[in-house]
């Protein structure tokens, strides 16, 4: 009796791990990636499952890769890639110094060409046969603002996620970008820091008149802001955005009436009243 109910029960388990979605085996690879300024980056790379998105992981200022790692591992399970940086002068990048000795303001500074540092993940996922369609690069803190200002270039990219961020980061301005980009993008604020909150939401509103409707996605949490919150509230909410970047159309209940004809008055034309329609027929047909 016993054999047999043991039997059934590894059948059962046998059944059921069957039955389950195959677990994604690809493993995590150190690669570096060289900017066409002379920087060799420092990053991890996850091949993508086939039919998932791979993306690219920018982080705030005075962090590392490192600080995706909760995040990364919430990737991994749902098989979407990914591509973790240490920006330049940060983490195990090297080239010309560090982010301490960057200066602070300047159109040119070190800050804003870490957009050359974005080029370079896309260059190097685009050697591995991921194209831009199935490309997103996500921010946190500055990197929100390195993601924002690199669409200028890469404006193929699918979608751009920004956590924190601000109109001004080390004079990485985020929203002339946003007037033109029109891929999917998801913008997330903490309320709590009301300058950034409203700066966040400014930057929704411009994106929201350039990429159209259904395409910005607007998050928040109360008490905190670039990686924390996007560890502690954010991670599910997020990568759910991933799999559907954009609202689906809404249809109507039923489809609209057909506008009357227009009758021409005195060279200008209006839509014809019900007593026109019935005094002069003629001219409807």
């Amino acid at each position: 009796m016993w054999g047999r109910l043991f039997k059934n029960t590894v059948l059962a388990v046998l059944l059921l791990a069957s039955a389950l979605p195959p677990v994604w085996a690809a493993e995590e690879q150190s690669v570096s990636l060289t900017t066409q300024d002379g920087w060799t980056l420092a990053a991890l790379y996850l091949p993508a499952q086939d039919g998932q998105k791979t993306v690219v992981l920018l982080h705030d200022l005075g962090k590392n890769k490192e600080e995706f790692s909760t995040f990364k591992a919430n990737l991994s399970q749902e098989g979407i890639g990914y591509l973790a940086l240490d920006l330049r002068g940060y983490g195990q990048s090297t080239g010309n110094g560090e982010a301490a000795s960057f200066a602070k303001e300047g159109v040119d500074n070190e800050f804003n060409k870490m957009t050359r540092d974005v080029d370079a993940a896309l260059s190097f996922l685009k050697s591995k046969g991921v194209p831009a369609e199935d490309t997103v690069v996500l921010g946190a803190g500055l990197g929100a603002n390195v993601a924002a200002k690199s669409m200028s270039f890469s404006p193929d990219v699918a979608a751009v996620a920004l956590i924190s961020p601000t109109a001004n980061n080390r004079d990485v301005l985020s929203i002339p970008a946003m007037r033109l980009y029109k891929g999917d993008i998801l913008i997330a604020a903490g309320a709590a820091d009301k300058k950034g909150f409203l700066e966040a939401s400014v930057i929704r509103n411009v994106a929201f008149l350039s990429a159209g409707e259904g395409k910005v996605t607007f998050l928040t949490a109360y008490d905190l802001t670039s990686h924390e919150m996007l560890d502690k509230y954010l991670r599910p909410a997020v990568i759910q955005w991933l799999k559907t970047p954009h609202k689906p159309e809404v249809l109507p209940d039923e489809p609209p009436a057909p506008e009357p004809l227009p009758v021409e008055t005195q060279s200008l034309f209006v839509a014809p009243s019900s007593t026109e329609e019935s005094l002069v027929p003629s001219v409807l047909e």
